[in-house]
């Protein structure tokens, strides 16, 4: 059986314990992709988080924030069986994308995504095992249900498994 490739858009979270599943969070820029996964329940989950957090504090659609999606991704997933003892984390995005003179200063989103999320991840004691992040290409982050394993390909580059 093939494998069946779940897009998760900009904002999105999405759970599966099905193992031909494959979470696939395409063309991160500076979004951030928080892939976790738990290998006793076999359930994974993927965040696409668009920005660092919320400026009124009510968003309606959590996995756009990473102060919001991170909570709800791994209460998505505990609903789902999985324990937060047992979570394996990796991020992969958080690229600078805007390349005018002084853009980087001035918005630099993608640094303060994967500022955010280590904070976020650092708060609920969750350990980061793996991270591609930063630099100015886009990647595409694939999180297999099978086995928890998590592949980044950068723009230009070859996909590569994110330990």
């Amino acid at each position: 059986m093939a494998d069946q490739a779940l897009p998760v858009g900009l904002g999105e979270i999405k759970i599966s314990s099905s193992p031909g599943d494959v979470l696939v969070a395409y063309g991160l820029g500076s979004c951030v992709g928080v892939g976790v996964f738990d290998p006793v329940s076999k359930v994974a989950g993927l965040l696409h988080a668009v920005l660092p957090q919320s400026l009124n504090g009510t968003e309606q659609v959590p996995g756009k924030f990473v102060t919001t999606g991170i909570p709800k991704l791994l209460e998505e997933m505990e609903k789902a069986g999985a324990m937060r003892s047992r979570l394996h984390v990796r991020i992969a995005g958080g690229a600078n994308m805007l390349s005018a003179p002084g853009a980087k200063q001035a918005f630099n989103i993608g640094e303060r995504n994967v500022q955010q999320t280590r904070i976020v991840l650092d708060g609920l004691r969750l350990r980061l095992l793996a991270e591609d992040v930063g630099g100015t290409v886009g990647r595409t982050v694939r999180l297999y249900v099978t086995d928890g394993r998590m592949t980044v390909k950068a723009l230009g580059n070859q996909e590569k498994a994110l330990a």
